[in-house]
This record gives C-alpha cells, structure tokens and sequence, in this order.
C-alpha cells in the first residue's frame, strides 16, 4: 500500500511554482484528488463534476453553496456536491484551502 503525507509549506510551495498559481494538484489515487486552492481576488469557480470537501487552511471569509451564505475561518470543512453552484466570497487575501474530490461524475447517491 502506497501512502501518501501532504505537508502544507511543501504544497504552498508546488502552488506558487504552478502555472496558474491557485491550484496545484498533490495527489491522486483511484477517484480521489487532492488539491490546494488559493483563489485571488476573485473565486471564479463553474460546479463541478464530483463530490468534494474543502479544508480551510488558512483565511477566513463567507461561502456561498447554492442560495446559501455562511462564514468560513481556518479548520473549518465544507462539502459541496457534484454539480452545486459554489465560491468563496469575501475572503481575506492568505486564503488557502485543501480540496478533496472523490466519488464518481455525478457525486455519490445519499
């Protein structure tokens, strides 16, 4: 069994040396990916295909999931199903999130 330790200053790291410089992928096994994302100013975010999770790293700010708003800060985790309209908004600038998603296209049945 292959395991796997993502350490935050080292994917901090691979994010700021990434081409976008607000996704970096870290890891990948069978239909998980595990990402970090540090929007920029904006959180332009489409839904996606698949469930996932964020954990807040670091920063604080609001969320938006649907027609719902709440405060977010650092520890926090939030679920997103696949397909559901989501961003951060309101976010303050150190903002860095890990995301995990997982399951098949379309999220997982309840």
């Amino acid at each position: 069994m292959e395991g796997w330790h993502g350490a935050f200053d080292a994917a901090i790291e691979k994010l700021n040396s990434s081409a976008d410089q607000q996704t970096a992928t870290l890891y990948v096994h069978g239909t998980l990916k595990v990402m970090l994302y540090a929007p920029s100013g904006e959180d332009h975010q489409i839904p996606h295909e698949r469930d996932e999770i964020y954990v807040v790293a670091r920063g604080s700010g609001q969320f938006q999931l649907g027609e719902s708003l709440f405060a977010f800060q650092a520890g926090d985790a939030i679920f997103v199903p696949a397909g559901a309209e989501h961003r951060f908004v309101e976010f303050s600038d150190d903002l860095a999130a890990w995301v995990m998603f997982y399951g098949p296209k379309g999220g997982e049945a309840a």
